[in-house]
């Protein structure tokens, strides 16, 4: 069983990682946005594409909707980063709701961004790992303890 709690700690850093990057992200892609630079924020987001490529001219509303997407891996960010720490205990509800929010931000991601082509393997690609592999750690240690100490 020892092991199992080991899975929680492994999954709690990944959460933890993982909410760190994307409180920073979005706080950046938000900077970018209040300071007027929609196209920054773009290739800071589409960081696989040429930046030239990007330049825009972006409507002010196109710059809202980015500025709403670095709200949201904001607030992401913050929710996955405290449930961490409650993961790193093994609490139920902490590792469901970071697969909620962080996992499915990342089918998302997956799926618009990195089929899309649109994005580097370091950080956004390692990061859906970072979050697959703590969603599985954590189920699993969670399955594995619950079945022996009869929760």
């Amino acid at each position: 069983m020892g092991m199992y709690k080991a899975f929680f700690k492994v999954a709690a850093v990944l959460w933890i990682i993982w909410g760190l990057v994307h409180i920073f992200a979005g706080i950046m892609t938000d900077n970018f946005i209040l300071s007027g630079d929609i196209a920054g924020a773009v290739s800071g987001i589409a960081d696989g594409e040429d930046p030239a490529t990007l330049a825009g001219p972006y409507p002010v509303a196109a710059g809202a909707i980015i500025g709403q997407h670095g709200f949201n891996l904001l607030w992401i960010g913050l929710i996955t980063t405290v449930c961490g720490f409650f993961i790193w205990g093994g609490n139920r509800n902490a590792i469901f709701l970071a697969a909620i929010c962080g996992g499915l931000a990342d089918v998302g991601y997956f799926l618009f961004m990195d089929l899309g082509g649109y994005v580097n393997f370091v950080p956004g690609t390692v990061m859906t790992l970072f979050s697959g592999s703590a969603i599985i750690l954590s189920l699993v240690a969670h399955n594995k303890t619950r079945n022996t100490e009869g929760n």
